[in-house]
């Protein structure tokens, strides 16, 4: 973990900060400034300036003699260390020689991976603080990191099994290139662009891969004089390409990622102003918010949508200003999204909304940190112009603080509210504190929702530092704490648990920022105080009366909380999870406020406590513990007061009460006495010098009681020894309050009010700490040889058997010896001893780093840690031997053991879950606005302790000695005990020894392993499975199986795999069986392929002489002589050939043995005929294993093929373009697939010059455009058996053998899981590889077998052939002309077979054979497979199955080769266009998706040339001849078409409506898949589809309508550019003319989908907005009461959203329609009104269009009242009366109005006076309201 540290951290450097050169001779780059807060400070400058002399010398040294492992990798986990330890504690030039150094290991190609991520992730942490390095001081070149990048991110060979990757690596790399990014050379940018730009093209996967590398390397903070060299060259082309993608392809998030950090690093360098309304627009639509009832949602919108965290930051970059222009957009994009926020509504789209609340804030605060606060460093800054105003912040706040409010509430909790709250205080406390306030103190008043309590405390609670200390905005702030204090107090309530401790949290956190003092006496003496501060001093008179409610409270809480109250007597004695918490929160509270404490207020709390605590009696175990917890809070406040109440009482209490010896043998003890004991160990963890006046009373009391029988009495006095000895040989701070001095000064001289919310001060902190004195080590060592020393002679006899103990006297003894080592492990030095030796061989030193952490060690007294050592290890013995079942001996031998090895006087446990809490406090309070560490004093103090405990807990690389060896074998032997408790306690401790001695595990492993080795006949079954968990490791430690080290592996997997013969290991047991399984699978998931070659390169060599010449500080070291140089190459040498012979073991199992595969070592004959012989193993998991493996070694084997550099241009005859075009050019229309040149003879066949890649050519040529040389000069073909090697030979006899091959084949064409099996690649890459390497060798013993299986229609036997057919077509690549023309003549008539074969099992596999024959291959190479696909697709014979699925095939030939056969697809498409009234729905189905591919290359992206293939324009066009004949007529248009084809010719209607099927599929394919929407085309279709779609959701129509509705659906979603705003506009326009109410209702739901999602792009068209209006307005006015509903439903809408504003013409209009008059009524028929048929008068719609118009103005705002609505409903209810249907509109208008604003009526009511109350009241309750 990294010492939090934080950006602006610019502070003086010391204490005191005196600047001027540093005596020590170098400047430090940056240090941990508490560090110079520890009491021994003054020493760690020595420590610090040898530890770094020698991290420089000795990684100088390592890397100089070529020795990676162990000595480079040794010292560089030492740099780090050094690192947490003291900062970037070293000078500038050390720190560039260090970040280059690294730089050259790190990009060494053949570094195993996991050395590679152990030297990034210190990369990173050398780099993480930008400012310290400027560009001028480094410069790191780029190329290195894309070429590992490419290597392990894009691995050619990790499919085949040849390399491991973890799967960590990914994110190791990507933050590498972030952090080298800022240093890359200024030429960097033009570099990359000309590197990466060939891969744009966007139908190919190489398309993502660019923008990928765009995203990760692209530098963007270069500064302002360099920008033409930086993104100028790059910004228009790729926002180009952001704007006019429609479709949200997988790379557009990566887009934004990339524009985020560009707008953020060049703040005020670019105008972002023309894409604000399409930035705003994307980021809405990526929120994915439901829209309208019937919505279909595009999955992929879904999978690829905008990263919020990213989008936050691009918004962040582009607010202030001139032009204000992002701020206007923001305050719409919430006005538009508010209302998602109240918490009735819920969905999977609420996260994201949660988290653009709770980022946003926090993005600007960071901005305006980096702007007003922020150290100036060599970065950009942003220019005065752009900076953010404080009329910019305000208006943020504004528009952002609505929806917060609102999220308080939420579904998901407050957490996000409250964070958002917290960043927005810092900001504007003024508007931001008032109204959370407003909703508190409500919240505190009622008692039945608990759940708006803690919400609206914990928001407070993010405010409280803002509240408290008021300021300039907000002064009236502090006097809101104390009413909200005691108004808390009742939260502390027994009964409900979470209420319990918010308010817990609330009470500490405010009295943390306040000094709970009685100002009031200052009214009489000062008369210059402000009118806040006469309020504040005469309300601080309640302080006093606070803190007593509140420990009444707390007594309260602990009186319900007793053991006897909670549970009956047989449960558990302990305390459950919860009670522990509320314990923790009630402790920490109450100490909190005694710290905080004025001494009168105190003193008075004091008494009450102990009053308390010795008025009742408590047991020990929940109640007990509270009760002792506040005693203590209140002796550790004032020591010397409480300590003179409690001792005395507790001691004569327990004396009085042990006075009778025979109590000491009692079982159960008195209540009385184990209370006291319990009060006095508490109380006893208090400053050690306070303590020692009291020394001889609690010696007695140790000595009456340490020997109690009663198990729990013994264990509160062991508690007693410990704490004792804990406080007098500790370093900790005494006082944490909240400012220096604490308050005890007269009012005169110290005004406390002043100190309300005050941070500490760093540099004055005062930190009065506990250091031992002489007399207090004297006292721990006296209680030493007091206590411990009896009993370690008691269990010294007992382990030599000359003394009988019973179990419970042993286990007494170890609890007392367990006590003392824990209580002094600060005074005991380490144990001593002979270092282990020879266990690696090094040429370094690797010598332990010891920290002085305060106490230098008494070496003239007795080693006790020594003593306890030898006698626990005999006592161990003497148990294992005679009673190995007295497990709670052995688990306290265990804990000692472990504390023996480790402890000094912390655990890491406990420093783990305290530096969590550190940082959780830390970002609930902090200050992100100013920086700079201001943090409350008692954090600070907190964490300098944390920093002084983590120099002890650093126990990195120590030596491993003789003493330790056996103490690690001991654990050994106990994890192999019979018991599994014990073992498993063993194991824990095991690792944690492992991990922290250099190397021991090479020492460990043959012990583990004997107990595996399958010749021992005295193995136990639990010393079996003891022994494989020992093997297996736990989550974070050691993985013994799997060490990153050749000679271990060599010894663990061989015995892994051979201990299946051991006697112990029985398949019965199944938790054997699992552990096997278990290891199996950790092994395959945590194996990273091992380096076999450490050669480090010369440049990196340089640097470390550099490095070792580096002074200031530097030893004296003398340099290493060339023979020692010549000595470490040589060993380098020896290593690497070493590796290459890692097998000694035949047998290995072949999981393992397939690990061992890599991609630079050929594996030994023996392993390859192993694996062949494999592929026809009886066992199907062998066979697929030997499947991978194989493929891998033909891998291995394959020859290298030479290449050439072509030049393009040339071979066109066509000049290099003056700027980019994409697309269709001259110079690469060779590349195109052409019928008449293609190469048919053998000489046309050499001349032409192929390329199998597709992208290449699209956007650019690559600088170096590589091919393969001509068939002369590549390896030789058609080889004999004598030409090849004997690892080829091996293969070559297996596969021209016809019993193997047939065996082979019967095995593939097996089926596995029924109905599972899908076209495996693996066995592709085997035949391809076969092949490859072979050419057409095996042809004739294979040819049989291919003909029998095409022919056999069987599910599995087809997909076989199709694996074998793919393997056979992709490895004739580098096959001669004849052998190609050989292979068509045999495969044509087997895929001819095949295709009219096909079946629903089969058609899949079939379609990936040919796409996988056709990927990555030249189109002219293969024209023979395309010429057979496109014969006739649409024959008909075999039914329309066989067509689509012959159609799905072809489709998955041509998608693979993209933009180069325009020829084929337009042959295609020529043939297809008859065929597109196809009957069956299947064929349609497919025609459709074929469609979408054949027009895929048609995209309308910037700088493309217009496509070759074929373009959707003029197909529409030929399209919409055909559906005239639809277009004219007005009526329904009815689905008569029948799907049996009826004789003789159809009308041309029938046929359009077939036609029209087969459209509507072709569009709804392609709104998923093309970048493009070609929507002027599809807009004159849109007519059509709004006729025939239905309006209600029902799912029997027939196809077509519902084809049409999701059609219309998917189109309303896209995204429109701003000039086809008005083409749409028109269409819908026409449409709501239309006779059908269908086509004019289905206009209203298209129109509601498709302004949301284009809300900014409408927004900034006025013309367009009216329009809408126009048209939503007079839809009212509809003959058809469902289309003038919808109109309602959709005015409501747009005004909800924002997008229409509810104005007074607006209102004026519906008024007057409201008081259109209706003609009388005749008398007619009873029944007449509510018949349907009639058709309503004018009058009455025009007069129903005002009301639903009024209503929908109503029901626009559901969650608040304003100031026009009251109005509105009066007039509203006037036509209650009305006839139908306004009646029923008024009524659902009333009962939504009611439904919507129910919760916060008490708010609401105040809007309205009390007549329209009265009225209102009425309605809402009247009979009407239920008629």
């Amino acid at each position: 973990m990294e010492p939090a540290e934080r950006a602006g951290g610019g502070d003086p450097l010391e204490p005191g900060g005196r600047p001027g050169p540093d005596p020590r001779g170098f400047v430090p780059q940056k240090e941990i400034v508490y560090n110079k807060l520890l009491p021994y400070a003054e020493r760690l400058d020595a420590e610090s300036d040898l530890q770094l002399a020698q991290i420089k010398s000795n990684l100088g040294r390592a890397v100089q003699l070529q020795e990676l492992w162990p000595g480079g990798l040794f010292w560089t986990r030492k740099l780090s260390t050094y690192i947490r330890l003291y900062g970037r504690k070293f000078s500038k030039e050390d720190h560039v020689l260090f970040i280059k150094l690294l730089y050259e290991l790190v990009s060494i190609p053949k570094l195993e991976i996991s050395m590679m991520q152990g030297f990034a992730r210190l990369l990173i942490n050398l780099l993480k603080k930008k400012e310290l390095l400027s560009r001028d001081d480094l410069e790191l070149p780029w190329r290195p990191l894309y070429d590992m990048v490419e290597r392990i991110l894009y691995s050619k060979t990790e499919h085949l099994g040849l390399n491991w990757f973890p799967n960590s690596v990914e994110n190791v790399l990507k933050t590498l290139v972030k952090s080298c990014r800022p240093y890359f050379p200024a030429d960097a940018t033009a570099e990359m662009l000309e590197e990466w730009r060939p891969l744009m093209c966007p139908f190919d996967v190489t398309m993502q891969k660019a923008i990928t590398y765009f995203e990760i390397f692209l530098p963007t903070s270069l500064s302002p004089e360099l920008h033409h060299k930086g993104f100028k060259l790059w910004f228009d082309e790729l926002i180009g390409l952001w704007v006019s993608v429609q479709n949200l392809p997988q790379w557009e998030g990566q887009l934004v990622n990339l524009f985020a950090r560009l707008a953020t690093d060049n703040i005020g360098y670019i105008d972002w102003d023309p894409y604000v309304p399409k930035i705003f627009t994307r980021i809405l639509r990526s929120l994915n918010l439901p829209v309208g009832s019937s919505q279909v949602l595009v999955p992929r919108f879904l999978t690829n949508a905008y990263d919020i965290g990213h989008a936050v930051i691009w918004i962040t970059a582009m607010m202030g200003g001139p032009s204000k222009l992002v701020q206007k957009h923001l305050a719409g994009l919430f006005n538009s999204i508010t209302s998602f926020y109240h918490p009735s509504n819920n969905g999977r789209w609420l996260n994201k909304l949660m988290k653009l609340l709770q980022r946003l804030p926090n993005s600007v605060v960071r901005r305006l940190h980096r702007e007003r606060y922020k150290k100036p460093s060599w970065l950009t800054p942003v220019p005065d112009s752009h900076k953010l105003t404080d009329q910019d912040v305000t208006d943020f706040v504004q528009c952002i603080i609505q929806p917060v409010l609102l999220a308080m509430f939420s579904k998901t909790g407050s957490l996000e509210a409250a964070q958002a709250l917290q960043n927005l205080a810092l900001m504007r406390p003024e508007l931001v504190i008032p109204p959370v306030l407003e909703r508190t103190y409500p919240a505190l008043e009622t008692l039945t929702e608990p759940h708006q309590l803690t919400a609206t405390l914990s928001c407070v609670i993010g405010v409280a530092r803002s509240l408290v200390s008021g300021g300039k905005w907000f002064p009236e702030g502090p006097t809101h704490m104390l009413p909200l204090l005691m108004r808390a107090l009742p939260g502390v309530d027994p009964n409900d648990f979470s209420k319990c401790m918010i308010t817990f949290q609330f009470i500490a956190t405010f009295s943390t920022l306040v000094p709970l003092v009685d100002c009031s006496s200052v009214l009489q003496e000062r008369n210059d105080l402000t009118e806040v501060e006469r309020e504040l001093c005469s309300a601080t008179a309640e302080f006093e009366d606070f803190v007593l409610q509140f420990m009444d409270r707390c007594f309260g809480l602990i009186e319900s909380s007793t053991l006897e109250q909670t549970r009956e007597e047989t449960e558990t004695e302990k305390m459950t999870h919860l009670e522990s918490l509320v314990e923790l929160g009630l402790s920490s509270t109450f100490s909190t406020i005694l710290t905080q404490c004025s001494k009168e207020i105190f003193m008075v709390a004091l008494q009450k406590v102990f009053n308390f605590s010795i008025s009742h009696i408590f047991e020990t175990r929940v109640a007990g513990r509270m009760v002792a917890d506040m005693c203590r809070a209140a002796v550790k406040c004032c020591p010397e007061e409480s300590l003179k109440l409690f001792v005395p009482h507790c001691c004569s209490v327990i004396t009085q009460l042990t006075m009778n010896d025979d109590v000491l043998n009692e079982e159960e003890l008195d209540k009385e006495l184990l209370w006291n004991l319990q009060l006095l160990s508490e109380i006893s963890r208090v400053d050690g010098k306070k303590l020692l006046p009291y020394r001889e009373h609690l010696v007695k009391i140790l000595q009456r009681t340490l020997h109690l029988t009663c198990k729990q009495g013994y264990t509160l006095s062991c508690n007693l020894l410990h704490h004792l000895l804990r406080s007098t040989t500790l370093i900790y701070p005494t006082e944490y309050c909240s400012v220096p001095g604490g308050f005890d000064k007269p009012p005169s001289e110290y005004f406390p009010i002043k100190d309300w919310g005050k941070p500490g001060d760093l540099w004055n902190l005062g930190i009065q700490w506990h250091v031992p004195s002489s007399e207090e080590v004297a006292f721990a060592f006296y209680l030493l040889d007091s206590f411990l020393q009896p009993e370690l002679i008691k269990l010294q006899r007992c382990g030599d058997g000359e003394l009988e103990m019973s179990r419970d006297d042993v286990l007494q003894s170890l609890t007392i010896v367990h006590n003392c080592l824990i209580g002094s492990g600060n005074l005991l030095p380490p144990l001593k001893g002979e270092p282990v030796t020879n266990l690696v061989p090094s040429m370094v030193s690797l010598e332990e780093t010891k920290l002085y952490t305060g106490l230098e060690y008494d070496l003239s007294r007795e080693n006790h840690r020594e003593t306890i050592a030898r006698v626990i290890r005999k006592l161990l013995n003497h148990i294992l031997n005679n009673s190995e079942d007295d497990t709670k001996s052995l688990f306290l031998i265990i804990k000692i053991t472990g504390d023996l090895l480790q402890f000094q006087g912390s655990h890491k446990h406990e420093f783990d879950s305290r530096w969590k809490s550190f940082n959780l406090v830390k970002k609930s309070m902090e200050n992100r606005l100013h920086g700079k560490k201001q943090h409350i004093r008692a954090l600070l103090i907190d964490r300098v302790m944390l920093q002084h405990e983590l120099r002890t807990l650093t126990v990195e690389g120590c030596e491993y000695k003789k003493v330790h060896q056996d103490m690690i074998r001991d654990l050994l032997r106990l994890s192999t005990s019979s018991y599994s408790q014990v073992r498993n306690k063993a194991q824990q401790t095991f690792f944690a020894a492992l991990g922290a001695y250099n190397f021991c595990c090479r020492d460990i492993i043959p012990l583990v392993l004997e107990f595996l080795r399958p010749d021992r006949q005295d193995v136990t079954q639990q010393q079996f499975k003891g022994a494989l968990y020992c093997l297996l490791g736990n989550h974070s430690g050691v993985c013994l199986a799997n060490l990153h080290d050749w000679d271990c592996i060599v010894q663990t997997w061989p015995a892994i795999v051979s201990s299946g013969l051991s006697k112990a290991m029985s398949l019965e047991k199944p938790s054997i069986v699992r552990l096997f399984d278990d290891l199996a699978e950790k092994i395959h998931r945590q194996y990273e392929t091992i380096g076999l070659d450490f050669t480090i390169p010369k440049s990196c060599v340089g640097i470390a002489e550099l490095l070792q010449q580096s002074k200031n500080p530097s030893i004296k070291q003398i340099m290493l002589s060339s023979e020692k140089i010549k000595e470490g190459l040589k060993r380098q040498q020896e290593r690497n050939a070493d590796a290459l012979r890692p097998w000694k073991f035949e047998h290995i199992g072949i999981g393992l043995l397939s690990l061992l595969l890599r991609d630079d070592r050929v594996l030994p004959l023996r392993a390859i005929r192993f694996f062949v012989e494999n592929l026809n193993h009886d066992a199907i998991v062998v066979r697929k294993m030997a499947i991978s493996a194989v493929a891998g070694i033909l891998k291995q084997l394959k020859r290298t093929h030479k290449k050439l550099i072509i030049n393009p241009y040339e071979i066109s005859g066509y000049p290099k373009p003056p700027q980019i075009v994409a697309g269709d050019r001259p110079d690469n229309h060779w590349l195109h697939y052409d019928s008449k040149s293609i190469p048919r003879t053998k000489k046309e066949w050499e001349s032409s010059c192929f390329v199998e890649k597709t992208h290449w050519g699209y956007y650019t040529w690559p600088q170096n455009m590589v091919v393969y040389a001509g068939v002369e000069e590549q390896p030789k073909l058609g080889r004999s058996r004598e030409d090849l090697t004997e690892a080829e030979q091996i293969i070559f006899d297996h596969f021209s053998d016809p019993k193997f091959v047939e065996q082979l084949i019967t095995f593939l064409s097996l089926e596995d899981r029924k109905g599972k099996d899908k076209f495996n690649p693996r066995r592709f890459c085997l035949f391809k590889g076969i092949f490859r390497n072979f050419d057409d060798a095996f042809l004739p013993v294979l040819k049989p077998h291919l003909e029998r299986l095409v022919s056999d229609s069987h599910e599995s036997t087809q997909r076989c052939v199709a694996e074998i057919i793919a393997g056979l077509i992709r490895g004739s690549k580098h096959w001669t002309f004849e052998k190609v023309e050989k292979l068509s003549e045999l495969l044509c008539p087997l895929l001819r077979t095949a295709l009219s074969n096909i079946t629903v099992e089969t058609y899949n596999d079939w379609g990936t054979c040919i796409a996988t024959s056709c990927e990555s291959r030249d189109p002219r190479k293969l024209h023979w497979l395309f010429e057979l696909l496109l014969e006739s697709p649409l024959s008909g014979e075999g039914g329309s199955f066989v067509d689509a699925c012959r159609l799905y095939v072809l489709q998955g030939g041509l998608a693979q080769q993209e933009w180069r056969v325009p020829e084929l697809l337009h042959r295609l498409l020529k043939y297809l266009e008859p065929k597109l009234t196809q009957v069956y729905k299947n064929v349609r189905e497919r025609i459709g998706s074929v469609l979408t591919y054949i027009f895929m290359i048609d995209v309308s992206l910037p700088n493309t040339a217009p496509t070759a293939s074929p373009r959707v324009p003029e197909f529409t066009a030929r399209i919409l001849d055909k559906l005239k004949p639809l277009m004219d007529v007005d009526e329904e248009i009815q689905n008569h078409v029948m799907e049996e084809n009826g004789i003789g010719e159809e009308d041309e209607r029938t046929q359009g409506i077939k036609l029209l099927k087969t459209i509507l599929k072709w569009l709804m394919a392609s709104a998923g898949r093309s970048f493009s929407t070609a929507v002027t085309e599809q807009l004159q279709l849109l007519p059509l589809f709004f006729k025939i779609a239905p309006v209600e959701n029902d799912n029997s129509y027939d196809e077509l309508k519902r084809d049409a509705k999701l059609c219309l659906s998917l189109m309303s979603q896209g995204l429109l550019y701003p000039h086809q705003v008005p083409l749409v506009l028109r269409v819908l326009k026409q449409t709501a003319r239309s006779s059908s109410w269908h086509a004019r209702y289905t206009v209203l739901t298209y129109l509601q989908t498709m302004v949301f999602y284009n809300l900014f792009i409408f927004l900034n068209n006025e013309d367009a907005v009216k329009d809408i209006r126009w048209l939503v307005i007079s839809l009212l006015e509809d003959e058809q009461l469902e289309v003038r509903e919808m109109a309602a439903t959709t005015l409501s809408g747009l005004l909800q959203c924002n997008f229409l504003t509810m104005d007074s013409p607006m209102q004026i209009h519906f008024e007057q329609l409201c008081k259109t008059k209706l003609p009388k009524k005749r008398k007619r028929d009873p029944g007449f009104i509510g018949d349907p048929n009639t058709i309503p008068s004018a009058e009455l719609v025009k007069r129903h269009a005002g009301v639903l118009g009024l209503g929908a103005c109503v029901l626009s705002s559901p969650y608040d009242v304003p100031t026009w609505m009251p109005q509105l409903l009066m007039n509203l209810s006037a036509h209650l009366n009305d006839p139908q249907p306004i009646e029923m509109t008024v009524k659902k208008t009333l009962s939504n109005f009611r439904r919507t604003h129910h919760d916060n009526w008490q708010e609401h009511k105040q809007q309205f006076t009390d007549d329209q109350l009265l009225v209102l009241t009425d309605l809402l309750v009247s009979p009407c309201y239920y008629a």
